[in-house]
């Protein structure tokens, strides 16, 4: 009895779960480059997972793209309980039809959990499958939240350190996507031209913006408390970790973290109640439309916020009230007759509904 159990104890992992084919089915882990956490799973792992990330890689995508696409195989490989590389074009539809109908997907979750796995197919483990070819995703008309210039300024005040101050106030006035406004560098500010210079933006384009000098003023004084010789706004971690105390320098590796961003802007919304959902990126949209309401072009928003298509930016008329004032205003002004008698004047005489 004590030698079968000896013989048993160093060999008990070759026992573990094994999938319907008998493949023995490799423990969940953290990829190494994601933090949103678990994008192994049991079920997708080892040399098949690698192989999509290196397509990926090749692919040319994004590192957002790069862990939404692996995400969305992973959510089908769990759904499935098998492989990948297992699974059925009847048990795909099943997957699809479940985000769809039972788990609500927006139309923008469910395109990239579509986009991702059809890479799959079509890249690391090709399969013609008509369900991949024939969906379609039909895109929900919902206009971004906005909030005013002074909202603005009532999160800026209440921020409780000066880097989410400075962070909040550099994304919302130079029109930044989170991540940019995260990987912002000192070599990027250009103070004797007054321009930001935007690397590494959302499709790999780069792009400049005006810098405003209340924001200029802002960086300067923030840079000065962590003196990093690269990052603007660092890591910074518990406790300062990441700052060298002998010199006074940062001598973090990394951006803060997007986490830290998102927690910051919720806490400091729900405590101000503006009874409407804001993110970081609502500061972007409130950045475009306020440009369009002092009279900025679309053409030129549309180059400040890094737009391929001018459509991007078009939505932006529908979140401006100024927009139809004006219209209202020139309405007026381009039909007026000299002889005609305003409402408030004729005694309603002529009703008009």
């Amino acid at each position: 009895m004590t030698q079968s159990n000896h013989n048993s104890s160093p060999n008990s992992g070759d026992h573990g779960k094994r999938n319907a084919k008998g493949r023995k089915i490799e423990p969940a882990r953290k990829a190494p480059d994601s933090r949103r956490g678990l994008t192994h799973s049991p079920y997708f792992n080892g040399s098949l997972y690698e192989r999509m990330s290196q397509d990926l890689h090749l692919g040319g995508m994004s590192k957002r793209t790069h862990q939404g696409y692996l995400r969305s195989v992973r959510q089908l490989a769990d759904y499935c309980k098998c492989r990948p590389d297992e699974i059925t074009e009847d048990q795909l539809r099943k997957f699809f039809l479940h985000l769809k109908i039972d788990r609500e997907f927006a139309s923008g979750s469910l395109r990239v959990a579509y986009s991702g796995v059809k890479f799959f197919y079509t890249r690391t483990c090709k399969r013609d499958w008509e369900t991949l070819a024939h969906m379609r995703i039909k895109n929900d008309n919902t206009l971004p939240e906005v909030i005013t210039i002074q909202e603005v300024h009532q999160i800026i005040d209440a921020c409780t350190t000066l880097r989410m101050s400075v962070y909040f106030w550099t994304v919302y006035s130079l029109g930044l996507r989170l991540n940019e406004g995260l990987h912002l560098q000192v070599g990027d500010i250009d103070g004797k031209r007054m321009m930001v210079h935007i690397h590494r933006g959302k499709g790999a384009k780069d792009r400049y913006i005006p810098l405003p000098l209340s924001t200029l003023l802002a960086l300067r004084q923030y840079w000065l408390t962590h003196r990093h010789p690269t990052l603007l706004f660092p890591a910074d971690g518990r406790n300062h970790r990441g700052v060298s105390h002998l010199q006074g320098v940062s001598t973090a590796k990394a951006p803060m973290s997007e986490t830290a961003v998102q927690g910051a802007m919720k806490q400091i919304t729900e405590q101000l109640k503006f009874g409407k959902k804001i993110s970081p990126h609502t500061l972007r949209h409130s950045y475009a439309t306020h440009l369009l309401e002092a009279g900025i072009s679309l053409r030129q928003i549309q180059q400040f916020l890094g737009h391929s298509s001018l459509q991007t930016t078009i939505i932006y008329l529908h979140l401006t009230h100024t927009a139809a004032v004006d219209a209202l205003r020139v309405i007026n002004e381009l039909f007026h007759r000299p002889n005609s008698i305003p409402p408030e004047e004729d005694g309603g005489a002529v009703p008009v509904r």
